[in-house]
Formats: structure tokens, sequence, C-alpha cells
């Protein structure tokens, strides 16, 4: 027995279970590499598969095949979440390049192709397939590139992104077309049935699927456990579409339909977010296994054949969508920007010459060279698009003012404003509170649905990335007076907060912090005032608990307020200044106190407290003051105020508007006289 059993351990401990954990090491390493080099992480996963593939020394994984056959769960997983975010209202503002230049750009495309197929001598089908399969670009490679550089949310960014929704969904009509190619005419008959099948299918989906599917996904919310509500979309995915598989259709298109139904529902957002990691990990395997596809050798050997199609691939594309572009009427960089950006072969040509392999439609080598060609695009992408504004600055020098995408900003512009950076549910709420007092503000959100929910509610706001400096400058972060950063990402607060101090030193920071440990940190990057969202409900429920053991609403502010101060004094010199800062912030829950700023030629300035007879003469009372960065509590009637004094005032509100009346300068408190 013990022989019998010791083979299969051994078996099974280097199997299938010991590759996934050597590619996942392996691709995060390689992934660390691609990121601080500045490449996608896609790169770092197909160098991975590069590095454990069978064409290369070293450790080889044992089961290519099977890793393949995992590959197809990502790809099926990566269609489901594409029909998930799938949205007609993406398309709107592009639509007309977007729902027809994007099908012209394939056929001339794939014409580009064939062209280039026979000049190759392959036959008829094969170079069919060949423009085919370089006819789509990369959604993931271009997105993260334009995010790095600063460019989603302009005109430019909207183009592409639009062009490539239609290219992702011309990816299932595809991979029913071509391979009945083989048998052009048996394969009409067997064509016409498919798309009868399709049609039927989506129809079906869309019947009981916008009726089924939101009814089970509210039964399955209300049990509350966050592993079944995950497991069920991933079961949706994957189940519908296996369906599809057993009706003859396309495993992925099935996932992909099952996807763009639950997505009009109301659980979609919450389905997209819990199933990108799971999507990603299985992407990563899906890349990977690519890797170990790619043959250095290959490479080596056939290099002038790699670099004659890669040039005629990546020029021929480029001008074709620039061409594109020019005829929809788009001028300026937008034909540049397209053309840089989209040259690339696409993530889902892998898809589609991988099934053009196993259907035998086209060959070993073509496939090598066009998977090849691929790689080379995508590693070649950021660097090439990199350079557009550099071409395009040698004709015009005012790219960077290419107008970002906004909403209600003000017409007479931004002055003396907050910059509120992510519109989730902290800067929504803050939002509308800054919107009802009337104080000026504008959002910006890189989440295109924030952006749109933002708009909607009549918000000014912004769409783009805002740790990028063409979308802080279109913010007005110059003369905007104060910075809300409710991202909880330190490396991302550091990134805005580095660019927001370089365009405005003198701003104040007020940024959100994910934990404790991390406050430190912030406080070192130069920020004004940190809020930890968690740590202040749990004071909140502390409260509401404390409530109910009938204790007094005095003493229970007191305790809670005194970790507060234990916390936050870190913020101060001194954690007496911060005690004396906490009692008037416990005063202000008490008393109608306002803040009151001594302007440089006030009539209160160089006076004592007792000879402006404020008292007397307003109804208010200085309850304290800040003088020189320090805070004086209850100050003596001999103090002399000084400009720059900070005064702390109670009183009504009659009484507060007659010291700021009374303590402006003579020309703004005429000013403020006419407009009363």
């Amino acid at each position: 027995m013990e022989n019998d059993f010791h083979p299969r351990h051994t078996g099974f401990s280097m199997g299938i279970a010991t590759d996934i954990i050597l590619i996942v090491i392996v691709a995060f390493f390689c992934g660390i590499i691609a990121q601080r080099i500045g490449l996608p992480l896609i790169l770092g996963y197909i160098g991975a598969g590069i590095i454990l593939g069978p064409h290369t020394s070293g450790y080889t994984v044992s089961g290519v095949h099977e890793i393949e056959l995992l590959a197809e769960i990502g790809i099926a997983l990566l269609l489901f979440a594409l029909g998930l975010e799938f949205s007609l209202k993406d398309l709107k503002p592009v639509k007309k390049i977007a729902l027809i230049g994007t099908p012209l750009q394939m056929l001339l495309t794939i014409g580009l192709g064939y062209g280039m197929g026979h000049l190759m001598g392959l036959d008829w089908k094969s170079s069919i397939w060949l423009g085919a399969i370089v006819s789509f670009s990369s959604t993931m490679i271009l997105l993260k590139t334009l995010m790095n550089q600063g460019w989603m949310g302009t005109l430019s960014s909207k183009v592409m992104i639009g062009m490539l929704i239609v290219q992702d969904l011309a990816v299932v009509p595809m991979m029913i077309i071509l391979p009945e190619l083989n048998d052009p005419v048996l394969g009409l008959p067997k064509l016409g049935f498919a798309a009868l099948k399709a049609a039927g299918f989506i129809g079906g989906m869309i019947l009981l699927g916008t009726r089924l599917l939101p009814w089970l996904m509210a039964r399955i919310a209300r049990l509350g456990s966050r592993e079944l509500f995950l497991l069920a979309i991933a079961a949706i995915g994957l189940g519908v579409g296996y369906l599809t598989y057993l009706a003859g259709l396309s495993f992925a298109f099935g996932a992909f339909v099952a996807g763009m139904v639950l997505s009009e529902s109301e659980y979609g957002h919450q389905a997209l977010s819990d199933i990108i990691p799971l999507r990603d990990i299985f992407g990563l395997l899906f890349f990977s296994s690519v890797g170990m596809l790619f043959d250095p050798n290959f490479l080596v050997e056939n290099s002038l054949d790699v670099l004659w199609l890669l040039a005629i691939v990546c020029v021929g594309k480029g001008l074709i969508f620039a061409m594109v572009a020019s005829v929809f009427k788009y001028r300026n960089v937008v034909p540049l920007a397209v053309g840089l950006g989209l040259f690339q072969v696409g993530e889902f040509s892998f898809v589609l010459a991988r099934l053009g392999l196993s259907t035998g439609s086209i060959d070993a080598t073509l496939y090598s060279l066009v998977l090849t060609v691929t790689i080379l695009s995508m590693v070649l992408t950021p660097f090439v698009s990199g350079q557009t504004a550099r071409l395009y600055a040698l004709k015009k020098r005012w790219f960077r003012h290419e107008a970002l995408e906004s909403s209600h900003l003000p017409p007479k512009g931004l002055h003396e404003h907050i910059v509120i950076l992510g519109s989730g549910r902290i800067g929504q709420q803050v939002a509308h509170i800054f919107k009802r007092l009337q104080t000026p503000f504008v959002l910006v959100e890189l989440d295109h649905r924030r952006f749109e929910a933002a708009k909607k509610d009549s918000l000014p706001a912004i769409y783009g990335d805002g740790s990028q400096e063409i979308v802080l400058d279109a913010a007005h972060i110059r003369t905007a007076k104060l910075l809300l950063i409710t991202v909880p990402n330190l490396v991302t607060t550091g990134s805005i907060v580095h660019n927001a101090k370089r365009l405005n030193p003198d701003i104040d920071i007020i940024a959100r912090s994910s934990s404790t440990e991390n406050i430190n940190t912030i406080k070192q990057l130069g920020i004004s005032e940190a809020v930890l969202p968690e740590f202040e409900a749990s004071l909140e429920m502390a409260r509401q608990s404390l409530l109910h053991f009938h204790l007094s609403p005095m003493d229970i502010h007191r305790h809670t307020e005194k970790i507060r101060q234990e916390l936050y004094s870190t913020w101060c010199d001194s954690a007496d200044q911060y005690r004396e800062l906490s009692q008037f912030r416990t005063a202000e829950h008490q008393f109608d106190l306002q803040w009151l700023d001594l302007a440089e030629h006030s009539p209160w300035a160089h006076k004592s407290i007792a000879d402006n007879n404020i008292r007397r003469k307003t109804g208010a009372s200085i309850v304290g003051l800040v003088h020189n960065g320090e805070l004086l509590t209850n100050p003596d009637a001999r103090h002399i105020l000084v400009p720059g004094d900070r005064l702390a005032i109670i009183g009504n509100d009659e009484a507060r508007q007659q010291c700021v009346r009374q303590s402006a300068p003579p020309s703004q408190s005429e000013a403020a006289s006419s407009v009363a």
C-alpha cells in the first residue's frame, strides 16, 4: 500500500497543483519587474510563461496542456466581465466612430492581412485568418497605458475606448464565422444555423435572464454570505457558457451574454467588483499559457519575417486607425493618438489564433509568427503611445490643454474652491454637503459610472485620473483653496500630493487614511489633516451603544473625544496643543463658534481686545485665538491683535456677522454693506 501511495503522492505534488503555484509565484515577481519599468502587468504574466515554458532552459511546468485548459476558464471570465461592464451609454459620446468606424477599420485591417498573407505565399483562407487576428487591438494594454500617461478622460481616450468595446464584441461573431471557412459550401448553412442558434440563445437569455437572474441574485444576496454571492456569479457565468458549449456555440460567447444580461440588474456592479479578482487569477493563467507557447528560438530563426510582419502590422494598423478617425472628422491630436495607441495586436487575438490552430485553419508556423508579433507589439505600445505628445508638440504646443470631459462647471471658472478627488460614497456625500452650503467645489473621478452619477446629480465634475498633472490643471488646482483626497490607497495619495504640491505649494490637503499605521506616513507627505472613516465609524458606534447604558451624553463625548485626541495628536507639535484644539472642537458642538481670520488692514489690528470693545459693539465674544501658530484659550483683554491672528468667536448669527463686517478692511466692509 505504501508503494502504491507514494507515486500518486509524488505525481500530485509535481503535477498541476505545483504548476499553478509556480506560475503564480513567478508571475508575481515578473509583474513587479514589469510594473517597476512601466510595462503593463500582462507582459509580466507572459514573461512568466516564457520562463516556465518548454522553449526555455530551466524548470518547465509538467502540465502545459492542463494549464491551457484552465486558461479557457480565464477566457470565459474575461468575456463574462466584459459583458458585466458593457453598456450602450459608454458608446454615446463616440457612437458613430465606434459603431461604424470600428467595423470599417476591421475590414480594412483584414484586407491588409490578406495582402500580407498573399505576399507570404499563404492560401486565401489563412490570409483571411491572418487579417482577422491582427485586426484586434489590446483593451488591457491600452487602458493601462492611458492611466499611466494621464490621458483618461480626453477625447482621444474616449474614441479609443469606444472602438475597443466594439472590437471586443466582434470577437464572438468572429469565433463563429471564421472556422466555417474550412468548408465554405457546407459552412454557409452551418453559419446560418449557428446565427439562428446564437440569436435564439440571446433572445432566451434576455427573456428569461432579465427575470430569473435578478430574482435569483436577490435571494442569494438576502442570505448575507459573500462567498455564496461570489460562487453564484461564477456559476452563472461559467454555467451559461457551458450550456452554449453543449448547444454547439462558443463557451466564451455564453459567458459574455450572461454577463451582459446580469449587468442590467441592480447587482451588476457588485457582481463585476467580486468577479474581477477571480478573472484576474484565471487571466494570469491564460497569459502565462500564451507565454509558454512563445519560442525565442523561433524569433531568432525567423527574425526577418517577424520584424517585417511587425512593421507592416504596426504601421498599417496605425495609419488605418488615424485615417478612420480623420474620416469621422476628428481633428487636432485625436487621429495621431488613436493611431499610436491602437496599432498593437490585442489579447483576444490569442483567443482567435488558438481557435484557428485547433480547427486546423492555420498551421503552427503562422500561429508562432502571429504570436510573436502580438507579444512584441504589446511590448512596444507604452513606448510608442508615449511619443504622441512629443510628435504633436512639433506642430502644436498646446496639446496638454486638450479638453477633458466635464460637467456642470461654473461658467465663471473655479477660484478659491475645493477639489474633491474621488466621487465614491464619501466623495459624493461631501459634495452634496458643499452644494447645499453653496461652497465652490469640483469632483474629479476616474470611474466613468460614478462620473455619470455625478452628472445626473448636477455636481460639477471632471472625468480623469486625479494623480495626473493634466487633470489637476483642468480642476484649477493652482487657484484651489483645499484638496480632499477620498481614495484610500496610500500610493495613489502620495502621487496626488506630489503633483498637487508642485502646482500649488500652499494648498491645504485633507486625505483619507485606511489605517492608523499610515498616519505618520501621510503627515510626511505634507498633508494638512487625515481622516480615518473606519475609526470615526467606531467612535460613533461606541457613542450610540453607550447611550443604551444611560450614560450622560457629555460623559460619552468626553471619553470618545479623549480617544480621538490620543490618535490625532500626532498631527500637532505637542499633545497639549492638540488637547487645546480638541477643546475648541468640543465647544463648537455646544456653542455657535466661528473662526475669523484678521486681515492685513483690519481696523481691529494692532489694538487690544478691550480697546476694540468687541463684546459691546457686536454682541460676540472672543474665546480663543491662534497667534503665530500657538493656540491661546480665553485670551486676556489686554492682548494686542495683529494681522494673521485667527479668532474664535461665539454668539448668535447676527453677532458673528457684525464681527465679520467690523473686522474687515474698510474697502471690504463698504462692499459688504453695499451688497447688503
